[in-house]
């Protein structure tokens, strides 16, 4: 053979093989740096009463939800920031404590004459501070939210998503969007598939009914009647009360089918290898009293499970360390490729520098027209609660005085119908302290603030609340800005609930002579 032809041939063989090679190199590197799209599934007001978190009565009847946490990590131990919607979520997108950035009156920075919010109503984030999809945009994402914004301040939504409509925009700057939540993912300009280009990996928030009306979706033949779960001991055991806890078993029920709606969708989308997916709830139960809007177990305590095809994402993990729902935040960022920054109050569930926290806090401020100061920090062992106005009954006058769970308490109150411990719960002065061991006292009844041999466990917990309000610059502290108090007064005072009730002494100052 022509020695001159073989060394051309070699030649050819090696250039082939390098750029084969190079190509190859390409694609791996190529696949290595694709980013994974990032989805939120946000159930409104759920509690964790499902299968995979010990639930008896709906053991086999979640498990959509069950498959996902198997399939991922499950928390044991996740907490929402607030037991209500709008300061929880508020937190939840900044990444930073409601009480900090001065979001944590619910459904504050709000104008009701569908005009963009005056000035002197606005609540401005500090310099600096982006929200958690701005923050995705710019590194790269495609954002979206299929629902509930509900934020306690000033921002352009079209600077947080990336697809909405000029409805969407207007509502925005008003401090929420009124398109709550879709069911089953039926409106798709709003999701993935709205991006143009299909390889731009997404960030988006779909928000789910959860305890507010997700129980409609149950299975047939699943469906809980009125009399098949027992009820707290700290509720009176009749009619209403018993439908309200049942409804809330029935919502775990419903959410199930509801998840599974979307992993279909992300499944014939194609989208769903590449998703990682967090599951959790703002904050838990609606539809029982003591629980929403409260920092009991029941309204603090939220189901967290995160999936996805990611090599710190262990299928079958469970972990039971505290967590804050403002670790979603954070860990979110982190899975993005984001440098977190350093005004984060979360941290990286995952990174190995993380420190399990000793205590994670949380806070309940006005509430609808109802103003109340709550703050509470849970540990491995205890929850500790510190009530500001414990003159103020649990059930002062609220947005839920029409509901029948809250006619016939009273009713029951008034015909000397309730239990010693239900009577003065509901309609007594409250203790300013309360300790619990969630172990031993699952329902949280036996304050141990008043028992001697917790005095040093009380004292802990106590310093360890002081010390994070002055340090984070709890913003509850002092009374809401009039004006946006007033603001709040105008929303409720043409409404029957709000003038026939004997409401807050705060609204005084604008009733006219």
């Amino acid at each position: 053979m022509n020695t001159k032809l073989c060394f051309t041939k070699l030649i050819l063989l090696f250039v082939f093989t390098c750029f084969m090679s190079s190509c190859s190199s390409n694609s791996q590197v190529k696949s290595e740096q694709k980013k994974p799209n990032i989805l939120w599934i946000i159930a409104e007001d759920l509690s964790p009463f499902m299968g995979v978190y010990g639930d008896s009565i709906n053991k086999g009847h979640t498990p959509i939800i069950d498959k996902l946490a198997a399939d991922g990590v499950l928390f044991k131990r996740a907490y929402a920031t607030a037991p209500v919607c709008s300061a929880s979520r508020s937190a939840l997108i900044s990444g930073i404590m409601q009480t900090t950035t001065g979001t944590h009156n619910h459904r504050s920075n709000r104008f009701t004459d569908d005009e963009i919010v005056p000035e002197k109503l606005r609540i401005h984030f500090p310099k600096g501070v982006k929200t958690i999809p701005e923050l995705m945009k710019k590194a790269g994402y495609f954002t979206f939210n299929s629902g509930k914004d509900d934020y306690n301040f000033h921002y352009d939504r079209r600077a947080l998503y990336d697809t909405g409509t000029k409805e969407d925009y207007v509502a925005g700057m008003n401090g929420w969007q009124g398109n709550f939540a879709i069911d089953y993912m039926t409106v798709d300009n709003y999701v993935w598939n709205a991006r143009e280009d299909k390889n731009q990996p997404w960030f988006g928030q779909v928000q789910i009914m959860g305890g507010k009306k997700d129980s409609k979706y149950v299975r047939e033949g699943e469906k809980l009647a009125v009399n098949d779960v027992p009820l707290p001991p700290y509720f009176p055991n009749i009619k209403s009360q018993r439908k309200a806890w049942t409804d809330h078993y029935n919502a775990n029920r419903g959410s199930d089918v509801t998840v599974e709606k979307i992993l279909k969708k992300l499944e014939k989308d194609g989208e769903l290898e590449n998703t990682i997916i967090f599951f959790f709830s703002d904050h838990g139960s609606n539809t029982s009293l003591r629980h929403k809007q409260f920092c009991y177990e029941g309204g603090m305590l939220v189901p967290l499970i995160i999936k996805g095809n990611h090599k710190k994402l262990k299928a079958g993990e469970v972990k039971n360390n505290l967590v804050s729902l403002l670790d979603v935040s954070a860990t979110t960022l982190a899975m993005g490729g984001v440098a977190l920054p350093d005004y984060l109050d979360g941290q990286d569930l995952f990174s190995s520098k993380y420190k399990e926290p000793k205590y994670v806090f949380g806070a309940r401020d006005r509430c609808d027209y109802t103003i109340d100061r709550i703050r509470t920090a849970v540990s491995k062992k205890y929850r500790y609660i510190r009530n500001y106005f414990p003159e103020r009954p649990m059930l002062q006058a609220g947005y839920r005085d029409n509901k029948p769970i809250v006619k016939d308490f009273k009713r029951l109150h008034k015909e000397g119908k309730l239990t010693p411990y239900q009577d003065k719960h509901w309609f007594g002065i409250r203790p300013e302290e309360e300790l619990y061991d969630l172990k031993a006292d699952p329902h949280q009844m036996n304050n141990l603030a008043e028992n001697p041999e917790f005095a040093s466990i009380l004292t802990a917990h106590r310093n360890a609340l002081e010390n994070w309000i002055k340090t984070t610059g709890d913003k509850g502290q002092n009374p809401e800005d009039a004006t946006q108090l007033k603001a709040t007064y105008d929303m409720w005072k043409d409404r029957p609930r709000f003038k026939n009730a004997k409401v807050n002494p705060e609204y005084d100052q604008f009733k006219k002579d």
